[in-house]
């Protein structure tokens, strides 16, 4: 999401005459565009603006705007903190930062530095500057699950669908301009179209981009299991497009755990939609995510945990130990008891099942031919991914373009990727 909202912003700022540069000695403009997940997020954006405060004050004329989830509720504080700051903007709210660029002399003359930004709503409408063959397009803002850990509704707001016809408009646009592949976002991207007239679903937006010319590949994330209802999922099964790779965010394999973080569901009803997926499409790629050391998790709770993660073998699991964000129930109300060291062992520990997993499936391609999205390519060798997601490394015959859609024949596999070459062609495999 932070990233659809750089590129919209950097799009803005284009506008209104501002490029982007390589080089941070050559900004006149710098935008931080902020993340609250984990405090680590946060962290390393204090120490961007530490850098930059150093930049300002030996002289340099150089102008600092910071926006996304740490700009809200502390605004105030870090105003004070930042004091050097010349613009802040909450997620998704881009006047502050047009209107400084606007404000400063000769802007045609400058340049938008180091991290760019986007915008939406609230203006004339503005798409994400196109860049490679992929592509982000938000299409559900906000959450209103309120789990006890989690900062984002208190930061992005509540879910806010955008309309069909916008949607369907940007990928229009995109795919007039080269873009390949598209990604549909959303916290919680199923909950999309809930508070729309007529009550479309992410299964309407799938079926609008079937006919979309220019379009190959359609992804989406993240899923919540109680918004994942069977027309989503026959819909990813239905057309051809859409990715059969599911990201389902599972956070702990502990009923009571779940309860106290507040996810709204049971263990057994994440277990029963992932076998929904796999009845409809054996092969499908199911990802995850897990927090480990949450408040009052037991070892018992967290070997329930590893116990479902080896049962379901998840092509990928994302894994990060818990940290206290302030505001949320979790920092007000529940007490941070798991010690560090035992968050990083069990930590380590789900990587471990993740690497095992992630091996398994990958072994099992090998010697067959797969379809890969062309994303990089260099003299002698390209780079894609599978409908999966899994990256392939390929030798190529010198005729490669990105963008293309290529057989690709797996000759080697490690847990996180593959190697291989061009179908019915010979070649000598690349380490």
């Amino acid at each position: 999401m932070n990233q659809a909202d750089s590129l919209k912003l950097a799009a803005g700022l284009e506008q209104l005459g501002w490029q982007s540069v390589e080089k941070n000695e050559s900004a006149n403009l710098f935008v931080i565009n902020t993340c609250s997940v984990r405090q680590h997020a946060e962290d390393r954006a204090y120490s961007q603006l530490g850098r930059l405060r150093k930049q300002k004050l030996s002289g340099e004329e150089l102008h600092i705007a910071v926006m996304g989830c740490m700009v809200g509720p502390k605004t105030d504080q870090l105003s004070k903190r930042f004091p050097y700051v010349d613009a802040w903007a909450r997620p998704q709210e881009f006047e502050p930062i047009l209107t400084l660029a606007e404000t400063i002399k000769d802007p045609s003359e400058g340049d938008l530095g180091a991290l760019s930004v986007l915008l939406d709503g609230g203006m004339t409408r503005t798409y994400a500057l196109p860049a490679g063959i992929s592509a982000f397009v938000p299409v559900v803002h906000g959450c209103d699950k309120f789990c006890t850990y989690c900062i984002v509704p208190l930061r992005r707001g509540r879910e806010r669908s955008r309309p069909v016809a916008d949607v369907l408009d940007e990928i229009n646009w995109l795919a007039n301009r080269g873009i390949r592949e598209v990604t549909l976002l959303g916290q919680t991207v199923e909950a999309y179209g809930h508070d729309l007239a007529g009550q479309p679903s992410l299964a309407t937006l799938f079926k609008a981009i079937e006919k979309i010319e220019g379009i190959a590949r359609v992804r989406f994330l993240t899923s919540y299991p109680k918004d994942m209802t069977d027309e989503i999922i026959d819909s990813v099964a239905d057309c051809q497009k859409v990715c059969e790779h599911f990201n389902i965010p599972v956070q702990s394999g502990s009923n009571s755990m779940l309860e106290r973080m507040r996810r709204g569901y049971m263990v057994e009803e994440f277990v029963e939609r992932v076998e929904r997926i796999r009845l409809k499409m054996p092969d499908a790629a199911i990802a995850t995510d897990v927090i480990v050391g949450c408040p009052g998790e037991t070892d018992d709770e967290f070997q329930e945990t590893l116990n479902l993660l080896r049962k379901i073998r998840f092509d990928t699991i994302h894994v990060a130990a818990y940290s206290p964000r302030p505001g949320t129930f979790a920092d007000r109300k529940m007490i941070d008891d798991v010690p560090s060291e035992i968050k990083k062992q069990r930590l380590h520990l789900v990587e471990e099942v993740h690497q095992e997993s992630s091996l398994n499936i990958n072994q099992k391609l090998l010697n067959k031919e797969i379809e890969i999205l062309v994303e990089s390519v260099t003299e002698s060798q390209a780079t894609g991914r599978t409908k999966h997601g899994t990256i392939v490394h390929f030798n190529t015959n010198g005729e490669i373009k990105i963008g293309n859609l290529e057989n690709i024949k797996i000759t080697q596999t490690t847990a996180w990727s593959l190697k291989g070459h061009i179908a019915d062609s010979l070649s000598l495999s690349v380490v």
